[in-house]
């Protein structure tokens, strides 16, 4: 008898075609997913019958009390390799492997860029006028040469972003509670004094920081009410790590030019909820990762995982 793999949130049906899954076909039947469930009743019973799940990044959480009612269950791929909601010890003591795989910091660089972009240049509503007869400009755009990036964070991603923004003659500077002035000069950007007086003086604010203690919330109506009321804030890291009840009053108030956003606190959006119809907003949903390369990626080393994981040798394990 097969083993039964479901891959779940396969919101573009591209699992199946992103990898060559012939390697475990003869022993693994796979059952793709198109819909996202986030009641544990429902994901209980849907994965009830399933040997191997196959997740992308945090899009489904796996607490104790789910995987405890999941007594079939022997392996958990999750792509990206670091994953916060998953409870591995409850997977361990469960009897699951949890396993990995590679990702690029490419598509997230780019996608940070075309929102920036998008946002500095009004791309959205001169696109809409344009197509539907409206007006023939009706916006001025924002420079970027000359200008201030602020980047809140300069790891991978965002030391990335600020090459991006010094090549388009932008003035860079980069704030984290751990960042050096070693690092900041060997990526060739200003180190500012503070997490305010990067607000205070930036044009464009672009986050790039791991969820954590110290940076839930880090962006809350105080530190909102440092910008400048021309400047922009982009977040395509996490979705707490900003206040949204603040930056949606923000955006309503008029207070800074507008926002790009990638994350959200509820994902995928309700229909009613209140991001959809803000002003000054552009926002995608949740696309950072979402690439060809990334999902070639993620789904040959999900394949590679399950054959490790037959032959009694898991790779890429985490937790």
């Amino acid at each position: 008898m097969r083993l039964r793999c479901a891959v779940l949130d396969d919101f573009q049906d591209a699992a199946l075609g992103s990898a060559d899954w012939s390697p475990v076909e003869d022993r693994v039947e796979v059952v793709i997913f198109r819909d996202h469930l986030t009641d544990e009743d429902e994901l209980a019973a849907r994965l009830a019958g399933f040997d191997i799940v196959v997740t992308l990044r945090e899009r489904v959480r796996f607490p104790a009390a789910l995987l405890d009612r999941l007594p079939r269950l022997r392996l958990l791929v999750a792509s990206g390799m670091r994953n916060s909601v998953i409870d591995y010890a409850a997977a361990e003591r469960n009897g699951v492997t949890v396993c990995g795989t590679a990702s690029s910091s490419t598509p997230p660089v780019e996608l940070t860029w075309a929102l920036l972009l998008g946002l500095a240049r009004d791309l959205v509503a001169e696109n809409t006028a344009l197509r539907t007869g409206g007006p023939w400009q009706s916006s001025v755009g924002a420079d970027l040469h000359g200008r201030r990036l602020g980047l809140l964070g300069l790891g991978k991603i965002g030391a990335r972003v600020a090459q991006v923004g010094l090549a388009f003659g932008m003035r860079v500077s980069a704030w984290s509670q751990n960042l050096t002035k070693e690092r900041a000069d060997e990526v060739g950007v200003e180190l500012a004094a503070s997490k305010e007086e990067l607000l205070r003086t930036s044009d464009f604010v672009s986050i790039h920081l791991k969820l954590g203690d110290r940076t839930r919330g880090l962006v809350g109506a105080a530190e909102l009410a440092l910008f400048k009321p021309s400047a922009y804030l982009v977040n395509t890291s996490r979705a707490a790590i900003v206040d949204q009840d603040a930056l949606l009053a923000a955006l309503h108030g008029g207070r800074i030019a507008g926002a790009g956003l990638d994350v959200f606190d509820v994902e995928p959006l309700p229909a009613d909820h209140p991001v959809r119809t803000a002003p000054r907003l552009l926002a995608t949903p949740h696309l950072g990762y979402v690439s060809q390369s990334n999902y070639a990626t993620y789904y040959s080393h999900a394949v590679e995982d399950i054959q490790a994981f037959l032959a009694g040798e898991p790779v890429r394990r985490l937790g």
